[in-house]
């Protein structure tokens, strides 16, 4: 008789979603995460905005905090409803609104923050690659305090796996999975973080209007396309045509638009 094989795991940290209870309200440490990537990223915005060679005032950042963040979360919301459950949504229009049961896409987000950038460049009479090199090396903080939230709320858990690191996550069944999550902590925040800013304050590209923008834009489609490698894509849509998933397909654009606009500003007088 055979003896089962017994794959070793480790325990999943099992954290309370709800950071914090007071009396009926529920603060979420996924909430959390958006207040502190918000709050982190303004703050080094003001410092990007004071290196910029185009004139971009600290009233301007602070009033353009408020887009921010409608583009994110309107973006977001907005974009996983189309691109991950349309069925379900067409068949529930009312939980559309419902956002505190979670559901939101990377990919809507930077849809929606693309749209606030260009409609206060436009209201500012900013150039908008100038305002979008000042915001998008603060997006990588707001994705790495995303991607610990869903570590902690047990969800978008990775592909079942024999690795010594692997968990059990209390919603991905007995198999012990990749911590997904965490790697997508590291590549599209901590590693994306530290590209973009070595670009501006060592190789100076603020002077050359859409590299930093061109870079954020490739390396998180690359850094999101090998997460995927790892991650279980989501149980309503599962795998694409070729095994890929709707992650690596939203972000091919993301890959040639990102390297196009580098090679373009890189090759630009200043």
């Amino acid at each position: 008789m055979s003896v089962p094989t017994i794959i070793a795991a480790l325990p999943f940290p099992a954290i309370d979603p709800v950071a914090l209870q007071l009396g009926p309200l529920a603060i979420r440490w996924y909430a959390l995460a958006y207040v502190a990537g918000l709050l982190t990223g303004w703050r080094y915005c003001l410092q990007l905005a004071a290196r910029n060679t185009v004139a971009i005032t600290r009233t301007q950042i602070d009033d353009f905090l408020f887009w921010a963040i409608i583009g994110v979360i309107v973006g977001g919301r907005t974009g996983y409803v189309l691109f991950y459950n349309a069925e379900f949504y067409l068949a529930h229009p009312l939980e559309i609104f419902a956002v505190w049961r979670g559901g939101m896409s990377f990919h809507g987000g930077f849809l929606g923050m693309v749209t606030a950038i260009a409609l206060f460049a436009r209201h500012h009479k900013i150039p908008f690659l100038a305002l979008a090199d000042v915001i998008c090396p603060a997006a990588p903080i707001g994705l790495f305090f995303g991607r610990i939230a869903n570590f902690i709320n047990g969800e978008l858990f990775g592909r079942a796996t024999d690795v010594p690191w692997a968990m059990v996550f209390p919603n991905g069944g007995p198999e012990p999975r990749h911590p997904s999550q965490l790697y997508e902590a590291g590549l599209e925040g901590i590693a994306l973080f530290l590209i973009l800013w070595f670009l501006v304050f060592r190789m100076k590209a603020l002077e050359k209007p859409g590299v930093i923008t061109g870079a954020f834009l490739a390396g998180y489609g690359i850094a999101r396309t090998v997460a995927e490698l790892f991650r279980q894509p989501d149980a309503q849509i599962g795998f694409l045509a070729g095994g890929v998933t709707m992650g690596q397909i939203l972000s091919v654009p993301l890959v040639i638009g990102g390297i196009w606009l580098f090679m373009r500003a890189v090759r630009l007088k200043s």
